[in-house]
């Protein structure tokens, strides 16, 4: 049985009214259920409710959720269960394209994929960048089902000729909006004309906002079905969140170092804005005897796995990084997301802290706010809709005063007229006076004294 839905879902109210469907009500294969128990998935989650019968009745679908929701398993599950439908009747190019903005969320895409397909004869494969022309030369020759693609690359190989578009049935775009964000639109275009025979698209992204997305979802999306999975408060609630008033760097510095070492973290992320500051930071914290490594968007691949792994494996316990770099990690038992530095808008706040509390868990997500930032967390504080409370370490209280009301006061337009006002009449009362010559004062007011001639002259004048 599938459930038909209306064309937009809200699932804030939907939730109220129906009963919490289950993985066998979507007419997934028995290969599928039996990978989906072995995984300990037990109940679909809102996304995967709403998502997976919307694309198995071949619809297109745009859709919007938290990071760790399982928003992968629903678009992946209707894609496999498409190619188990209709299987093919000999070897060919892929059917099954999804498109990643970063090479770690390929992969990760890839390994949920190869989990949930085991126990079937599907194939799947990679392309990204960072990887030697002659590794994705054997995937070229070989059969395919599904490629998990990074869309620089991909398009390298389709303009080569080495990349057949034309048997790609299912074209899925993930995490869209950080795609278009990171310059990548007019590559995922092209890749979406070259797949113009495709039956299905399937677009994903945090927020269904933003000038960009709305548009980029209108040219390649065809009547889609819209689903914004919103978090219920309970999922919200499982992440702690507050911050700490910082006076400067340094401050922030002692305050991170406490935290880490008063709350032992054991397995831990720490943002910062700019990637210049990353290896710095690790830096420091090395020194001060908390292990840690860092992660950033200019380093090769194998150094960034070789990172990630040494979070994964307990080698250290925090791995510094910036958003570009992060994006699309996903590590279990993440127990605590640290904002070195507030992001510049809520969207990427809510990416960073949702590396927790993952899978139904809990985790914690604080932030070290100086005085210049509080503009950043107040945009967060209406975003989210939540409060965010400040606390105070012992031994490293703050010496300057937070804005009131944690945010910097706005001044009205009267209060700039007056002090626009108050400019102009200091600079017109020390003005600078009109610059002179030296040679045009050296002789003002002085008397003139005659110059001593001599005899010689003199005779010449008589």
């Amino acid at each position: 049985m599938r459930y038909n839905f209306p064309q937009f879902y809200n699932l804030s109210h939907l939730r109220i009214f129906m009963p919490q469907p289950q993985f066998e009500d979507f007419d997934l294969s028995p290969e599928l259920l039996k990978a989906l128990a072995q995984k300990g998935y037990a109940r679909p989650t809102a996304i995967q409710s709403e998502a997976i019968p919307a694309a198995m009745d071949e619809r297109d679908v745009l859709g919007s959720a938290p990071t760790g929701t399982g928003k992968t398993a629903a678009f992946l599950l209707p894609a496999i269960q498409h190619l188990l439908d209709y299987p093919r009747r000999k070897p060919g190019a892929p059917r099954v394209l999804v498109l990643t903005p970063t090479r770690e969320l390929a992969m990760q895409v890839a390994q949920q994929a190869e989990e949930l397909a085991q126990f079937t004869k599907l194939s799947i494969a990679t392309i990204t960048g960072g990887v030697a022309y002659q590794n994705h030369g054997e995937i070229f020759n070989k059969n395919q089902d599904i490629v998990v693609a990074t869309p620089g690359r991909l398009l390298q190989y389709i303009k080569e000729e080495n990349f057949d578009c034309r048997a790609v049935e299912i074209l899925i775009f993930d995490e869209a909006d950080r795609m278009l964000q990171m310059g990548f639109g007019q590559d995922a275009e092209k890749i979406s004309a070259e797949t113009r025979w495709r039956k299905q698209t399937f677009l994903f992204s945090a927020t269904l906002e933003g000038e960009l997305l709305v548009d980029f979802a209108e040219r390649i999306l065809t009547d889609p079905v819209k689903i914004d999975a919103e978090p219920s408060r309970r999922e919200r609630k499982k992440i702690n969140q507050w911050y700490y008033h910082a006076d400067s760097y340094e401050h922030k510095v002692k305050l991170l170092a406490r935290f880490i070492a008063d709350e032992q973290v054991s397995k831990g992320i720490v943002f910062v804005r700019r990637r210049e500051d990353v290896r710095e930071l690790s830096e420091i914290l090395r020194k001060r005897g908390i292990r840690s490594t860092y992660l950033e968007g200019e380093m090769a691949q194998t150094q960034r796995n070789n990172a990630i792994d040494k979070l994964k494996n307990g080698i250290v316990t925090l791995l510094v990084a910036t958003d570009v770099a992060a994006r699309g990690i996903d590590i279990e038992d993440i127990s605590h997301v640290m904002n070195f530095d507030l992001p510049y808008n809520a969207d990427t706040y809510l990416h960073r802290i949702g590396r927790t509390a993952r899978a139904g868990k809990k985790g914690t997500a604080v932030s070290f706010v100086e005085g210049h930032d509080y503009k950043y967390l107040g945009k967060i504080k209406r975003y989210t809709e939540e409060l965010l409370k400040p606390r105070i370490i012992e031994g490293l209280e703050p010496r300057t005063k937070a804005p009131k009301d944690g945010e910097i006061k706005t001044v009205s337009k009267k209060q700039k007229a007056y002090i626009r006002q108050k400019r102009e009449e200091k600079r017109k009362t020390t003005q600078k006076k009109a610059k002179l010559r030296r040679q045009d004062t050296k002789n003002i007011g002085k008397r003139r004294t005659p110059k001593a001639v001599s005899e010689a002259q003199a005779k010449e004048i008589r």
